[in-house]
């Protein structure tokens, strides 16, 4: 290949990678642990329907553990959480799990097919059953049992499933153990069986807003004493908690008193202490159940992942050192240990997400299952979502991004030169080098992005151009997005178009104040978070100023419809999907677990109606003169199609050019590649009606 590169416009790049392969090439690898020595994790098969399915290394390469069919994956609430257990450190002991269609508990040994150990709902989905514990002859868990399908009412129990099978047609002999609050994670059992502890908490509260340690005795006929608070309350969120291996009975809580995910040490007599008090995130928002990130070791120490900005994962010391692994994974994700090793899932700038094997006794970290392992078809998070000591001093480029070609980040001059072949190069080839910016909001708040230059090994812009740029706003709000290799956004800087990845007041990762600057200012904050973001790049000659676009999913769909209606002059196009956008309707029509997320992010209704409707991005839904494409599952519970519709009530077609593309089978996150790809294909003809460019290919 010639060391020339070809100059063409911005946004009409030929790359290899289509919307199909950005739809597939990002697996989505889950919820890893042990089986026996085995390393296995969970992986959505889009060309199955999104079927999960549980996976496995062996010498023969990858592949599913259970026989043809079965879907690991809990619906609790709504977000899931941890699906499967294995029984022992025996792979002959098999393991329990959720299955997908009819959230019942299962059981299975090896060269077997599983067996129900729950019994059926009075309709399918009715009871849903995470994060696992095993305790004598039965497995203890979190159930949730809804009341119907729209999940609006629930009620959430402590119980415990015989794992003989005798439930699975007598209900009887599931016995709940505890119900403290409306919401619990599921149970961790003190080595020994003596204790069992938990996390609860109730609306109004969110769990990263307020939770509650609890403790309980477990007594000799197997029932629990009464519970009691160990740590936690009113503006402490509790976001995990695992026991001590060495039988001191000392409990490990990640909490953040001090406005940090830090971890502390709580004594049997009520003490607790912080190991490493930094300013640092030791955890994350608890979006699905089960979820750790610190990790008791059998010899006295804790793996840890933590950071601002990015996530690493260390050994923590009883003295308190913390030493991390030289990795250059900087995102570590459903992590688990057998005692001595861990597992997880990592990626990094340079990486797509791999299941890793690290082994505190070398420093080892060894790859398991590589991104471009064929186990079934993988599947991507969509949209962009789908985590970080405070941010640099200077606003300057992670030292990666010195690494791109100049072009990457500013447009270069170049020799004229025909476009290479996009067979020539690997694909991997075409992905950017990301690098860190912080911005300053004009009420000089600090606003931290991720930009995404346009970069192509063969193509450069020309001298006299400036590259449209796609500004993402992720979901949750209260969640963040990873600065990593993804074939989603590869898909835009491979083709010429830059992506800034707003990391808004109101994300995670930046500690607790950073969480509340949204705290009743949703619509608001994260609206002038973007624009700042946005004119951050402009000011520095990285966007043109006449072709920036918005584009975001769920609570993201919501900013990005609220920037294109305050933002009229600013924003020439938006990508919407699945989003929120009517705040008093969505309070009645979605799931029970964010029923009363709006109480924090708006405030309490109806003493604040005058809030929702100033805040809400229909106010002004009149003004929107921005084109843009809306994208909904049918089957999202989370934010109904009726959301999507009352958007499009308000709209003069005739005014403002859209599409609303609706995907029969999905639900809040889609699963399906060929929805994906779909939806990126609309996305990108969006693009290049409004920003101006003609696509090589899509």
């Amino acid at each position: 290949m010639s060391g020339t590169k070809a100059v063409l416009p911005y946004g009409s790049w030929p790359s290899p990678i289509t919307a199909d392969d950005a739809a597939r090439g990002d697996a989505l690898l889950e919820w890893a642990g042990f089986l026996g020595d085995d390393v296995c994790w969970t992986e959505v098969l889009p060309e199955e329907d999104g079927r999960s399915g549980l996976m496995r290394r062996t010498a023969d390469g990858v592949e599913e553990v259970l026989p043809p069919g079965w879907d690991v994956r809990t619906r609790v609430i709504e977000y899931g959480g941890r699906p499967w257990l294995a029984l022992s450190g025996r792979a002959a002991d098999g393991l329990v799990f959720t299955h997908g269609p009819d959230q019942r508990l299962h059981r299975w040994r090896p060269g077997s097919e599983p067996a129900p150990l729950s019994p059926p709902g009075a309709w399918p989905g009715e009871l849903r059953y995470a994060d696992f514990a095993v305790h004598g002859d039965e497995v203890w868990c979190l159930r949730e049992t809804v009341a119907d399908d729209t999940a609006r009412s629930a009620v959430r129990h402590l119980v415990a499933v015989p794992l003989d099978g005798s439930a699975a047609e007598d209900p009887s002999r599931v016995r709940e153990l505890a119900a403290t609050h409306h919401f619990m994670t599921g149970p961790r059992i003190e080595p020994g069986g003596g204790r069992v502890a938990w996390l609860g908490w109730d609306h109004p509260d969110m769990p990263w807003d307020s939770t509650r340690l609890m403790v309980a005795a477990v007594l000799p006929d197997g029932t629990l004493g009464p519970p009691s608070v160990r740590m936690g309350g009113e503006g402490e969120a509790v976001t995990q908690a695992d026991w001590a291996t060495d039988g001191s009975g000392t409990l490990y809580a990640v909490s953040d008193p001090d406005g940090w995910w830090n971890v502390h040490a709580v004594d049997r007599d009520g003490g607790t202490r912080s190991l490493c008090p930094r300013p640092e995130e030791f955890g994350e928002a608890l979006w699905r159940i089960g979820l750790r990130w610190c990790l008791p070791l059998l010899d006295g120490t804790l793996a840890v992942i933590h950071g601002v900005g990015e996530r690493r994962l260390g050994i923590l010391g009883a003295d308190g050192a913390l030493t991390d692994f030289a990795d250059p994974a900087t995102e570590w994700h459903f992590a688990a240990t057998d005692g001595r090793r861990i597992a997880a899932v990592a990626s990094s700038p340079g990486r797509r997400r791999t299941v890793v094997l690290a082994d505190p006794a070398d420093g080892s970290v060894r790859t398991v299952r590589a991104p471009s392992a064929e186990a079934g078809s993988p599947a991507s998070d969509v949209p962009a979502p789908a985590a970080d000591a405070p941010a640099p001093a200077a606003d300057v480029p992670a030292p990666a991004a010195d690494a791109s070609a100049p072009d990457a980040r500013m447009p270069a001059s170049g020799a004229e030169a025909p476009a290479p072949s996009a067979e020539s190069v690997p694909s991997d080839a075409y992905a950017t080098t990301p690098f860190r910016r912080t911005y300053r909001a004009d009420d000089g708040e600090p606003v931290h992005v991720h930009v995404y230059p346009p970069h192509h090994p063969a193509v450069t812009g020309p001298a006299d151009e400036l590259p449209p740029c796609l500004v993402l706003a992720h979901g949750g709000p209260t969640s963040r997005s990873h600065l990593v290799l993804n074939q989603e956004i590869s898909y835009f800087t491979s083709r010429g178009i830059g992506v800034v990845d707003v990391q808004y007041g109101g994300s995670t990762g930046y500690g607790r104040a950073y969480r509340e600057r949204l705290r009743h200012r949703w619509g608001q904050t994260d609206v002038q978070d973007c624009a700042t973001a946005a004119r951050g790049l402009i000011a520095e000659g990285l966007a043109d100023p006449d072709r920036i676009a918005i584009r975001g999913g769920s609570a993201g769909g919501w900013t990005a419809v609220a920037s294109i209606a305050a933002e009229p002059g600013l924003y020439r196009a938006a990508a919407v999907y699945y989003p929120v956008l009517d705040p008093v309707s969505w309070r009645e029509e979605t799931h029970d677990f964010e029923s009363r997320y709006l109480d924090g992010l708006i405030g309490p209704w109806p003493d604040t109606a005058d809030r929702y409707a100033r805040q809400s991005p229909l106010r002004e839904a009149d003004r929107i003169r921005t084109p843009f494409v809306l994208l909904q599952g049918l089957d999202d519970t989370v934010c109904p199609p009726a959301q999507a519709e009352r958007l499009l009530r308000r709209i003069d077609p005739d005014t403002v050019p859209y599409r609303f593309l609706t995907f029969e089978g999905e639900g809040h996150g889609f699963r399906r590649s060929a929805t994906v790809a779909a939806s990126l294909r609309a996305e990108l003809r969006l693009y290049a009606d409004a920003l101006g460019f003609t696509p090589a290919s899509s």
